[in-house]
Formats: structure tokens, C-alpha cells, sequence
């Protein structure tokens, strides 16, 4: 209650203050001037007796949050009544109830089973049969399901340096069975590629800074190579003459 009356008498003395500086503008000169003064950190002008207030900012709402759209995951296709990978094969699991079907679905299966479940789905789109598990095309899929995984988690969590360093190495070592695989068998290379939706790109050319110190070095080693040629060709000369002689 204390506080209130002091806040109205504050505020019935400042409208006073500036109804006064608003009388003193009008008297000193008939032409209209402009006056301003600092009132408790905001500066209030005033025309020829009358003042106007700038208008407030409203800082205390809420910015309009920019709408981000999630990335698709490479597990939105799995639906939720899909069996586990490990009761696929059991003929069991199709005929049990409900409460047993959703304990062995993945409607309450963790993350890294619905990553199973996925490599297995795309193993089975590139291995050569069904006892097929060491190939360069599986480990490709192998590859392809954790380096997605890996994406996903630093989409949402981007500071997380461990993931980063094990979706770097990934990427290496499937670069290097891609490559491999690409100068091996070109026609699997291709139908891994499209199979798993794979854009192989070719690493970029050797560029190195051109430094005076590197270059004077590149200069001497040119010269000691001519310098090497040279005396075997020398030496191949008096070879081919000895040979030559009776």
C-alpha cells in the first residue's frame, strides 16, 4: 500500500515538472520549439506546452520463435508393430497376444535396437546371399548405418566432440573400402552406391602453398636427380664400351 502512494505521488510530480517546462517553451517564444529533458532514463520532448512521451518497447514479451524443421531420421520407417530383429525369425512371436507383441515390438524397443534393426535392412539390400557377413558391400552398409546415426545425434547435440570424432573415422574407413570396392568391381561399387543412397564423390587434387622454401628445395632436388641421371648414364656408357671390346 506504502509503495503505491509513493509510486502516484512521484508520478503526479513529474506531470507537473512538465506542464511547467511546457508553459516556459510557449512563453519564451511565439514560434514552436523543442525542448527535452532526461526523466528517469527516458528523454521527453515537448512542443510549444505540450510534451509527448516516446513510445515504450514491450520487452517482456516473447520473441516470435523461427520454426525448425526436424531432419528426417533414417529409423521413420520402422513402424512401431515391427518385431525386434532377434523374434523376426520366431514363428512364436506372430501368434502371442497383445501385451507379449508390444514387449518384443519396437513400439518399447531402445534406440540402439531400432539401429540393429536398420543395418540388418540394409544389409540384406547389398550382400551377395544370406550367409554373406565380411564383404565390402556389407561393411559398406555397416558404415552407412553408423555414420547416419552419428548425424542425427549432432544434429541435436552438435557440441558433442566424441560423436564427431567416431562419424569422422567412419566416413574415412568407408571411403576407403568405397574406393577399394570401386577399382576391384565397378558394377557392385554402382549398385551399392544406389542401394544404399550413396553420392561418392572424388577426393580433390594435391595443392600445396608455394613457399621460398619450398621451392629452393624442390630446385636442389631437381638438380641432384639430373645430377643422378647423368652419372648412370655415364656409367651405362663405359659399360656398353667394355662390353664392346675384344
Amino acid at each position: 500500500m506504502f509503495s503505491r502512494i509513493a509510486l502516484e505521488t512521484i508520478l503526479k510530480s513529474s506531470v507537473g515538472v512538465l506542464r511547467e517546462s511546457g508553459t516556459l517553451c510557449s512563453f519564451l517564444s511565439t514560434k514552436p520549439r523543442t525542448c527535452s529533458f532526461l526523466l528517469s532514463g527516458t528523454t521527453i520532448r515537448c512542443v510549444a506546452g505540450h510534451f509527448a512521451v516516446p513510445s515504450m518497447r514491450h520487452y517482456g514479451q516473447s520473441a516470435s520463435k523461427k520454426k525448425t524443421t526436424a531432419p528426417v531420421s533414417q529409423l521413420s520407417d520402422l513402424t512401431p508393430t515391427m518385431l525386434k530383429d532377434d523374434y523376426t525369425a520366431v514363428p512364436l512371436a506372430q501368434t502371442t497376444d497383445d501385451v507379449v507383441r508390444r514387449l518384443l515390438s519396437l513400439e518399447l524397443a531402445s534406440h540402439s535396437e531400432k539401429v540393429q534393426l536398420k543395418m540388418e535392412q540394409l544389409i540384406s539390400k547389398v550382400q551377395k546371399d544370406k550367409n554373406d557377413r565380411n564383404s565390402m558391400e556389407v561393411w559398406v552398409a555397416i558404415f552407412t548405418t553408423k555414420i547416419r546415426n552419428y548425424q542425427e545425434h549432432l544434429q541435436k547435440h552438435r557440441k558433442d566432440k566424441a560423436n564427431k570424432r567416431g562419424m569422422l573415422l567412419a566416413i574415412d574407413k568407408r571411403k576407403k573400402i568405397l574406393k577399394r570396392l570401386r577399382s576391384v568391381d565397378y558394377n557392385a561399387f554402382e549398385k551399392v552406391c544406389e542401394q544404399l543412397g550413396i553420392t561418392y564423390t572424388f577426393p580433390p587434387d594435391y595443392h600445396r602453398r608455394q613457399t621460398r622454401r619450398w621451392l629452393a628445395k624442390k630446385a636442389l632436388c631437381i638438380k641432384i636427380f639430373k645430377e643422378v641421371q647423368k652419372q648412370k648414364a655415364e656409367e651405362r656408357l663405359k659399360q656398353s664400351l667394355t662390353s664392346q671390346r675384344p
